[in-house]
């Protein structure tokens, strides 16, 4: 089974509680033991995910959820390992992720199997997926083949690393982009400054986070901002029309993942800080 996810445009942010909020955008749990966790977003059709195996090989493949022979019949998909090593089986070839490895995953592909190489230091997957219309090749992308940007400001909270994997510059694909933002000692905000990118929809996962952490997720429109409490291992999504900006209690990552009109990293539009309300 796939969960729905139907969302919500920027007319309703006001209206929805605290839960309804939360339920619309906010996916709790991405990394359950030994089965997989998948939702499927009408936010531009986005598929994310992930598991954890411990015991056993998790295995997913079948469409029948989206009406397709197999879940990547039409689609493309980027698989990052957050935890120990593990190993992939798509279809007749197998790859080995090391921590922050990200494998990309070609449409047409008939069967995932994924495990971990040792049930002590599980591996973690997780999964975006989104519409493709071209074949190409999978691809692991190694941490030390990804492109590494130093972001921000020491003195301003927000210095981070930001490694790029699936982008044309690294990897190429239809129309996925996806990546891992690391915080530096000391800092606490990502995204900054906060913008919106109207020709693409994002959604990320935090890690790397203690139990009694939460990352502070603002959302909304600029002038009505809203706010999520984001635990380890949750998901957010975030629409084209929303500023997506966050602040956490202790150390965190976390992956990015867009789709949308173009793979234009920069194609953004700011908004000042000091016009959020």
């Amino acid at each position: 089974m796939i969960e729905v996810r139907y969302g919500a445009g920027p007319e309703k942010i006001g209206q929805l509680s605290t839960e309804e909020l939360r339920s619309t955008f906010l996916i709790e749990n991405v990394f359950p033991k030994d089965e997989a966790r998948l939702v499927y977003t009408h936010i531009d059709r986005m598929i994310l995910g992930g598991c954890s195996p411990v015991t056993s090989t998790v295995e997913i493949g079948d469409g029948t959820a989206i009406g397709t022979p197999h879940l990547l019949s039409y689609r493309e998909m980027g698989i990052a390992n957050l935890g120990g090593p593990g190993r992939i089986e798509a279809d007749d070839q197998s790859f080995d992720l090391a921590n922050r490895d990200v494998l990309y995953v070609g449409r047409g592909t008939k069967r995932l199997r994924m495990q971990s190489a040792d049930p002590n230091n599980p591996a973690c997957f997780y999964m975006t997926s989104v519409p493709s219309q071209v074949d190409i090749p999978n691809r692991l992308i190694t941490k030390g083949q990804s492109k590494l940007l130093e972001l921000g400001e020491e003195r301003r909270a927000n210095k981070r690393s930001l490694r790029m994997y699936i982008h044309p510059q690294v990897a190429p694909s239809a129309l996925l982009l996806m990546g891992i933002t690391d915080l530096a000692h000391g800092s606490v905000w990502n995204t900054m400054p906060p913008h919106l990118h109207e020709r693409r929809m994002e959604a990320y996962v935090y890690f790397d986070m203690e139990a009694e952490d939460r990352v502070v997720h603002l959302m909304g429109r600029p002038d009505e901002t809203r706010h999520l409490m984001v635990a380890n291992g949750d998901a957010i999504l975030s629409p084209a029309w929303s500023i997506h900006m966050g602040a956490g209690t202790g150390p965190y990552a976390f992956v990015w993942s867009m789709t949308g009109e173009n793979q234009e990293y920069t194609d953004v539009d700011p908004v000042p800080v000091s016009t959020l309300r």
